[in-house]
């Protein structure tokens, strides 16, 4: 076995040294005290190098001046680092001109806490929950007006998050709304929180916007997209939704070309409600046998199995009769598209994790669910990391075997 490689500094290596030769610390609370020990007097060196910077002299300096500003004693304050509060002893000048980086003046708090207020508060904790833990593991008490006037502070970057403008092209948009309850009024309302999630040209998520409404209806889906194109989106290949009753039409209203494709597992909970729960297993079986088909064919021959098969339960039958249109676009376009496109999973994963921050119960206002709901987009982002979905390059490949669909791509490429 190669022996281990040492990659500390030997700079690094004495100061260890020298701390555990001074506290002889036996455990890791130990080790962490020691550290928090000496932020004190490491801050206030870094300090003193600072003033002798700005006054061009050290403290012990006897000679001869080019300024009359002098030392002027120190600044007393207790500050909040990740060690927890420590004392620390600022310098001052007499004409009040020394501006210290390493603490700048009212600051108070050096420990980033900010950022991990909101990090919590984007993984759906609560202001208490938050309160708790930053007195556990950082040692200092921070209050629910703090925490909330940090959250507070990403409103802004929320509209204008809102109102950017958006890519000119996405080859899938995936709408659905979820509910929260509002306080308005002196009572609490339902609320439906319309989102949609777009797979850009390279096959990257953005979530293009939230918007707010008494409840979820064609009429409001339609301003939805008016309001995305005058943001800048021209064309969409396919638009995936559960079947809000004129929403389809309403798509293709502002974008005349796209194909507005309906959930394929929204149908079958639908239909699945006119079936007995212990024949559910062989129902869905069956079911799959049809949209999951090699070629329209094979589907339309499964289809006619079905309809014979289930023929006793016609509620469960008319549904897919309703909507065979649906299941026949699929086949318009290679495996790899139809798994993109046959269902709104992808939105409702991201609507299953906005539900960790609405499930903390009613919102004080709209803007406290656009404020919770932005954050917890930022963690989506990072998690994304604007990667590619799975098997992109198969679907792109599958897509541009249509002439239509291959030209309004290139068209878009650049975007």
């Amino acid at each position: 076995m190669s022996p281990r490689k040492n990659k500390r500094s030997n700079a690094s290596m004495a100061i260890a040294k020298a701390i555990i030769d001074e506290y002889q610390p036996t455990n890791a609370e130990e080790m962490q005290n020691a550290l928090k020990d000496i932020f004190g007097p490491m801050f206030e060196a870094m300090l003193q190098g600072e003033m002798d910077s700005h006054l061009g002299y050290e403290s012990n300096d006897h000679g001869y001046k080019n300024t009359d500003n002098r030392r002027n004693g120190y600044l007393h304050k207790n500050v909040k680092t990740s060690y927890g509060e420590i004392p620390v002893d600022v310098p001052r000048d007499r004409d009040a001109s020394f501006e210290p980086q390493a603490i700048p003046k009212r600051t108070r708090d050096v420990s980033g806490i900010e950022d991990k207020v909101l990090a919590m508060y984007a993984r759906g904790m609560s202001d208490r929950d938050i309160a708790d833990t930053i007195e556990d593991i950082y040692g200092f008490e921070i209050s629910h007006d703090t925490i909330s006037n940090i959250t507070d502070r990403v409103i802004e970057t929320v509209e204008e998050w809102q109102n950017r403008p958006l890519k000119k092209f996405y080859t899938f948009l995936f709408v659905d709304c979820l509910y929260v309850n509002i306080r308005k009024e002196n009572e609490t309302k339902s609320c439906a929180v319309y989102v949609i999630l777009g797979y850009d040209v390279n096959g990257a998520k953005d979530i293009l916007g939230l918007w707010i409404g008494d409840a979820e209806g064609k009429h409001y889906w339609m301003q939805i997209f008016d309001e995305i194109k005058a943001r800048g989106v021209e064309d969409v290949l396919f638009i995936s939704m559960d079947g809000v009753s004129g929403l389809e039409e309403g798509a293709r209203s502002i974008f005349k070309d796209v194909v507005v494709q309906r959930c394929i597992v929204h149908l079958i909970r639908s239909s699945v409600r006119y079936i007995p729960s212990k024949e559910y297993k062989k129902y869905t079986a069956q079911l799959k046998k049809v949209y999951g088909a090699a070629s329209l064919k094979a589907a339309e021959s499964e289809f006619e199995r079905f309809k014979q098969s289930w023929s006793q339960y016609l509620g469960a039958v008319d549904v897919w009769v309703r909507n065979w249109s649906h299941v026949e676009q699929l086949f318009n376009y290679g495996s790899a598209v139809r798994k993109v496109m046959y269902t709104t999973n992808a939105i409702e994963a991201v609507n299953s994790s906005f539900r960790k921050v609405t499930k903390k119960g009613a919102f004080p206002s709209e803007e406290a669910v656009h404020k919770a709901l932005y954050l917890r987009i930022t963690e989506l982002y990072k998690k994304w990391n604007g990667r590619p979905v799975s098997n992109w390059a198969m679907v792109r490949n599958q897509l541009i075997m249509d002439d239509q669909m291959q030209a309004r791509i290139m068209k878009y490429e650049a975007y």
